[in-house]
């Protein structure tokens, strides 16, 4: 169930860990969020006469009772038509961020943020209205089945995504440990679509990683932004800096977001009490979300690698850094989800996630639908990946260790 205090906001990567969300994530739990208004991106289009026309509830209630009187399969649930009116005018504003959840699903929602899931561990989002791999996670099923991202997936168990949703195909992707889904999906370069049949697993997503690397670099992964990953990179600061770290790498390659207040908080590791991000919402207003903490990593030569699944939350997080000059960015141009969602839960423990605002950097640039572009453009191939090469971090190394020679 989601929280009793009616609202919550969210920075949603619009993306989703099949494991997982049903509909990707950066929460802030202050009901701070982030990022796009409402329909901030509203874009002149033309559109019917009809929808110009007031509208006349008459009519709602002529097509209910006509579903509920003359449908040849009697009797028929008001309940579900109720359940069916409300989700479908959510679904009518045509935003893939703002959605209607029923009890079911916000409870699912809510879980998901625990950071434990039952799924095939792969990130999805909506790309060229097509549903998209944005990536898998480490060891999880979907990679070792072999997906890779920007994999689009046509059909889930034979039902055609064209459309769909990320919650509509987060909810039959999902599923317990042990079953299998068969995902058809078409890769750049295949010849045909190919079916892949996944069997779904645990996953238990640790959120932030750290070594150590020759010449005092330190490298920190960050998967997400979930509700211990503050108390994580704490740690790894205390202990990156206790170890006498000359540099840092922070791999932010497909983490696709998670709690507002995380992303803030480990930018503040860089940034100290300066902004990190300001909240535009429909009407304009503008409101700052600001560091909490000294700083520790501010003098410390920083690489940000990122690539496609890189998404809002860790959007946030490195444009802040660029903007003020803390990191250097390498890899692929990110996501673009810079929009943020309030979710407001209902008495019946049903609950609408809307979009609201948008996100800026520092510098007021917004990355919503167009992303974050890396200082210097690095590609990883399928050809890379099967040779355990990585070009990315390669950069990374050869950027931190010339600054340290100066």
């Amino acid at each position: 169930m989601l929280p009793d205090n009616k609202k919550i906001r969210l920075i949603i990567s619009g993306l989703a860990l099949i494991i997982v969300f049903s509909g990707g994530i950066v929460l802030g739990s202050h009901f701070s969020g982030g990022s796009r208004s409402g329909d901030v991106i509203n874009k002149e289009v033309e559109q019917p006469v009809y929808l110009e026309k007031n509208a006349d509830f008459r009519m709602f209630w002529q097509v209910w009772n006509m579903v509920k009187d003359k449908y040849y399969k009697q009797p028929v649930s008001e309940t579900r038509l109720f359940y069916g009116a409300l989700e479908g005018m959510v679904a009518a504003l045509d935003n893939p961020y703002t959605v209607f959840f029923t009890p079911e699903n916000a409870e699912n929602f809510t879980k998901d943020l625990e950071g434990k899931f039952e799924g095939i561990g792969a990130e999805i989002g909506i790309r060229h209205d097509q549903l998209t791999v944005i990536s898998p996670l480490p060891d999880s099923p979907a990679e070792r089945a072999g997906l890779k991202i920007g994999d689009n997936i046509l059909a889930i168990d034979a039902l055609d995504t064209t459309g769909m949703s990320v919650e509509k195909a987060v909810s039959l992707i999902r599923g317990p440990a042990g079953t299998d889904v068969v995902l058809l999906i078409w890769r750049e370069g295949a010849e045909e679509p190919f079916e892949t049949r996944i069997t779904r697993g645990a996953i238990d997503m640790v959120s932030v990683r750290w070594k150590m690397l020759p010449d005092g670099i330190a490298y920190i992964e960050l998967m997400s932004f979930a509700e211990d990953t503050v108390d994580l990179f704490n740690r790894a600061v205390g202990d990156v800096t206790g170890a006498g770290a000359k540099g840092v790498i922070l791999d932010l390659r497909g983490n696709s977001g998670g709690y507002l207040e995380s992303a803030v908080d480990v930018a503040s590791h860089w940034i100290g009490t300066q902004i990190i991000t300001i909240e535009r919402d429909s009407k304009g207003v503008e409101t700052p979300f600001y560091g909490n903490n000294q700083g520790a990593l501010a003098d410390i030569p920083t690489v940000i690698l990122m690539n496609q699944g890189t998404a809002s939350g860790s959007e946030i997080l490195a444009g802040a850094l660029k903007d003020y000059g803390k990191a250097t960015l390498v890899g692929k141009q990110s996501f673009g989800k810079g929009s943020v969602q309030e979710m407001e839960n209902l008495k019946d423990g049903s609950a609408v996630k809307i979009t609201v605002a948008e996100w800026l950097t520092p510098n007021h640039e917004s990355f919503d639908e167009q992303g974050i572009v890396p200082d210097h453009e690095v590609e990883l191939t399928d050809e890379n990946y099967n040779n355990d090469e990585d070009p990315q971090m390669d950069k990374a190394m050869e950027i931190i260790k010339e600054v340290l020679v100066k």
